[in-house]
């Protein structure tokens, strides 16, 4: 007699899966910047200034942070599974994200709402008094709100994020697993780009200038994200009336592990590299494109032709896609001819992009460069860690190239620029490719070596602490960006002139810390044989 075979034996079936988890991550991913590319529109359309944009873009990790509800997600997880919580991060990540849109939108404007928000939440208690409070006397009513509605998306798409990794391991377990992880966390990436491109485009839609647009093309988006959550739920529970079988769960978090994994001198090594590296790239991605209009020369194209018309943007797009498909297949073409022909279709296409962003004068085109190089790398510096090993040198390289990118942002293009337009738009094409590059060495290099370094059955507890820890920087490090940039600038500079040098010294410094660390991590493993250097792959 034969096996029945199940969803999970269809390769179909189980990619189908793996997309309906990738597509609600894209679509998170594009919510999460929505803003950053408008960070000048936002402060002539609604008034929030450097310091209130930094405060409302920490404000998403805050309830992870100080309420602990990423420990509480890991909880829901385990006890609820992943069908359920799948769904449930999805309902939390929509609810925000309309929250966020109401604060944003012409109906706010002159609203009770509005009213309330602006006399209050002026003072927190607790967190004023410990100085991490989400809000601050004279905050715009809408960035208030918008923040509030930035923390409930902040909790479901850290609960979603959790929830995805389960559910590839459940739908891979024995097959393509890497694979799979790298497949999605490319497409999560493309949201950056798509968001890069895309948000302006709705803000500017029809000549007329409407932030709330860009917004509700996210809100949009997170609709989409809970109905590919819906369809999975129907997927796995069918999966499961198949095998028998009760639904996978991880061990709970507990208190008691938190002792033994807190005595690894490699754990805090490793914690410490993830929110430095995270804090130098995430927070820096919300502010990055009004960085390069403070930096840049750009010629906006003339009224009415194609450079400045709708049509370009998705053509661009399309060239966009084209880069990142035919490079990230290329990592896993067996056949040479078509390998390096796939490799040779995504230089050409990336040129033609990079051309086509110049050609724009739009920052937020050239900036959306960023996730390509990565998107491109990871499978080979992935394969690279599993049979050569080398992930703590990768991670000293990587925090090199962190290190010389913000210098090159804060020193060197605005003075190639000032007497190039061309060679300060290339200067920042290549800065920011490098900078993608080094962002990749974190999933490739540093995630595979947790379980080097804690015991196996207090892994799941190791991750729980590391991306708490991680979520601190991504609190408090968008907001001291906004402080530097208020306190570096004198009163009413321009949104499109600021000096973003201080900014991206600390950010660089962020890099120097990396490094150190890094390096004492290759002597601590040489000195404990913690593995770091080994191979995955034995």
């Amino acid at each position: 007699m034969t096996e029945k075979l199940t969803l999970r034996d269809n390769p179909t079936m189980r990619w189908i899966a793996l997309l309906l988890l990738a597509l609600a991550m894209f679509c998170s991913y594009i919510f999460m910047d929505i803003l950053s590319p408008i960070k000048d529109l936002m402060e002539t359309q609604r008034g929030w200034d450097s310091k209130a944009f930094g405060t409302m873009e920490g404000a998403e990790t805050f309830l992870n942070v100080f309420v602990f509800f990423l420990i509480f997600a890991g909880i829901i997880l385990d006890k609820m599974g992943v069908r359920f919580t799948a769904v449930l991060s999805g309902a939390v990540m929509l609810v925000g994200g309309i929250i966020k849109y109401y604060a944003i939108s012409e109906s706010f404007i002159g609203s009770g709402a509005e009213r309330w928000f602006t006399d209050n939440l002026n003072y927190i208690p607790v967190f004023d008094w410990l100085g991490v409070s989400p809000f601050y006397r004279g905050m715009p009513a809408s960035a208030k709100l918008a923040a509030l509605g930035f923390m409930i998306f902040g909790c479901g798409t850290e609960m979603a994020g959790i929830t995805v990794s389960r559910g590839i391991v459940k739908w891979f377990k024995g097959r393509e697993t890497a694979l799979a992880m790298g497949s999605e966390m490319a497409l999560a990436r493309l949201g950056v780009a798509t968001c890069m491109i895309f948000s302006p485009y709705f803000a500017k839609l029809g000549g007329t200038i409407n932030v709330s647009r860009s917004v509700a093309f996210g809100v949009v988006l997170l609709c989409i994200a809970l109905i590919m959550f819906v369809v999975y739920f129907f997927m796995d529970k069918k999966l499961d009336a198949q095998t028998g079988e009760a639904e996978e769960k991880d061990d709970p978090f507990k208190v008691s592990d938190i002792g033994k994994i807190l005595s690894s001198l490699g754990f805090w090594l490793v914690a410490l590299l993830c929110v430095l590296y995270y804090s130098a790239i995430f927070p820096f991605q919300k502010y990055a494109v009004n960085m390069l209009q403070c930096n840049l020369t750009l010629t906006e194209p003339a009224a009415g032709s194609f450079w400045a018309g709708d049509t370009v943007t998705i053509v661009q797009y399309i060239i966009m896609l084209v880069v990142a498909v035919c490079s990230f297949a290329s990592n896993f073409s067996k056949q040479k001819g078509m390998k390096f022909g796939l490799m040779a279709v995504a230089v050409v296409a990336l040129v033609v992009y990079c051309y086509m962003g110049y050609m724009r004068g739009t920052a937020e085109t050239i900036f959306a460069v960023f996730p390509l190089l990565a998107v491109a790398i990871t499978p080979i510096l992935g394969s690279y860690v599993d049979h050569k090993g080398k992930a703590a040198s990768m991670l000293v390289w990587g925090s090199i190239l962190l290190v010389l990118c913000h210098l090159t942002f804060a020193f060197i293009l605005p003075k190639v620029s000032a007497g190039s337009a061309v060679g300060g738009v290339v200067v920042a094409y290549l800065t920011i490719l490098v900078l993608g590059a080094s962002f990749s060495l974190v999933p490739a290099a540093l995630w595979p070596s947790v379980p080097k370094l804690v015991d196996e059955k207090i892994i799941g507890s190791a991750y729980a602490l590391i991306f708490w820890i991680q979520n601190i920087g991504l609190w408090l490090f968008p907001i001291l960006i906004g402080n530097v940039l208020t306190s570096t600038n004198p009163e009413g500079t321009p949104a499109d002139q600021l000096n973003y040098t201080w900014a991206l010294v600390m950010l660089a410094c962020l890099g120097i810390a990396a490094l150190l660390i890094g390096l004492y991590l290759k002597v601590v493993d040489k000195k404990k044989h913690l593995g770091l250097e080994e191979p995955n792959i034995k």
